[in-house]
């Protein structure tokens, strides 16, 4: 197993050494050359049915933000909060524009948004490195109409596995990480030692910063797009040799920002969602399952979160559930 090495505080690495890790970690061709499932292919039937023994109380758990107005998006990337609006309402069944129907009368809406502005995994899609995203598909596979390789719709039966959350703020004895506090690969380890839990082949590991719970606290402010803590990109090896299928987190961009390079943005989706093959989830509210968690000591649980199949999707939206 490869020792993760720290990212030394302040230092900043150049674009060689960022593509150097991400050729390390690169995993096109593992699954053959038309895949695009990635890690995900680590969560198989067995991994599954271990997940399902996971189920202890029957708690449920949602980690999913509400799709509305209050939520943090500021225009950033051209993103914009969840706009609900009814197509018919209690007015409409008033003034009669449903006289025509016999008995019965109805309510009905439509929601408009980006399908990252609340709680989303990013798909394969989302992210070019040198023009290719993963397993090496180019920009041609992504026109106006949407993606045809590694799309949101390949992710529809999987990401239900078993899930682990590790809750850095507990950990550390804060109520939130601060922007720019990056976790190390060694801290991952450290966490889940202290919480009793291991990282394994096929997890779902959700990373608790307390970042969205700050930002409630204090004012949205730069959450979408601006500093925050998050994953070093030290962090890779650990995800990688471990095996994990995908990593969601309660912050914009799951990695640290002021990202550890200033020559590629977001350099940690580079080394893994585009060359590891491991999708990220951003934005996942994880304050009730932290909270639950803490109260029993348990941080492993059945985690059911595939997005809706929005067909051609680069990410969206969905309603993770941990069942306890």
């Amino acid at each position: 197993m490869t020792s993760p090495e720290r990212v030394e505080a302040g230092r900043k690495m150049s674009r060689d050494e960022v593509e150097a890790l991400a050729l390390t970690h690169r995993r096109w061709g593992q699954w053959g050359g038309d895949d695009e499932l990635g890690a995900m292919n680590f969560i198989d039937a067995d991994a599954v049915k271990h997940a399902v023994t996971l189920v202890r109380t029957g708690q449920v758990v949602s980690c999913a933000m509400n799709y509305d107005l209050t939520g943090p998006q500021t225009g950033y990337l051209g993103r914009f909060n969840p706009m609900h609006y009814m197509t018919q309402d209690g007015g409409d069944i008033k003034l009669g524009a449903q006289d025509d129907l016999p008995g019965l009368r109805f309510a009905d809406d439509v929601i408009s948004m980006p399908l990252q502005s609340g709680t989303h995994w990013d798909a394969f899609s989302h992210i070019f490195y040198n023009d290719q995203m993963y397993n090496g598909f180019g920009l041609e596979h992504v026109t106006s109409a949407g993606a045809r390789k590694g799309a949101l719709e390949t992710m529809r039966e999987r990401l239900t596995g078993r899930g682990v959350l590790l809750d850095f703020p507990r950990f550390k004895g804060v109520d939130w990480l601060q922007p720019g506090d990056a976790i190390h690969g060694d801290d991952l380890l450290a966490c889940a030692e202290a919480q009793g839990v291991t990282i394994g082949r096929g997890d779902i590991l959700l990373v608790r910063t307390g970042h969205m719970r700050m930002c409630r606290a204090q004012g949205w402010g730069d959450y979408a797009g601006g500093n925050s803590p998050g994953l070093s990109l030290d962090t890779s090896s650990v995800i990688v040799d471990r095996e994990v299928a995908a990593v969601a987190s309660d912050t914009w961009g799951v990695e640290v920002r002021p990202n550890e390079t200033d020559e590629v943005m977001q350099p940690l989706h580079v080394v893994l969602l585009v060359n590891a093959g491991v999708v990220f989830g951003e934005m996942f509210d994880l304050e009730r399952l932290a909270d639950a968690c803490a109260a029993d000591g348990v941080y492993e649980f059945l985690f059911i979160a595939p997005p809706l199949p929005f067909t051609g999707g680069v990410g969206g939206p969905l309603n993770p559930i941990a069942i306890r």
